[in-house]
């Protein structure tokens, strides 16, 4: 799936729950990490800050960055 692709929790008007960050993010391997951290980044945007899926959004996004050191790839947003 693209970038420009829609997440399916996105379509569904459903409340973002941490269950979906963590399904989302669960078996990311680094060459993908950065893409999936976008995706992430745009899920949470809209969520309060104290949201418990934004919570859990931006600490998976830390890990995500990390995770994208062991490939090579810089951990920029432009990835």
């Amino acid at each position: 799936m693209s970038e420009e692709e829609h997440i399916g929790v996105l379509d569904s008007g459903q409340e973002i729950t941490p269950e979906d960050i963590r399904e989302l993010t669960g078996s990311v391997t680094p060459h993908f990490s950065l893409q999936v951290r976008n995706r992430v980044r745009r899920l949470i945007e809209p969520l309060p800050a104290g949201h418990p899926a934004r919570i859990e959004g931006e600490r998976q996004i830390t890990r995500l960055e990390a995770l994208s050191r062991h490939s090579g790839q810089p951990a920029s947003d432009e990835a």
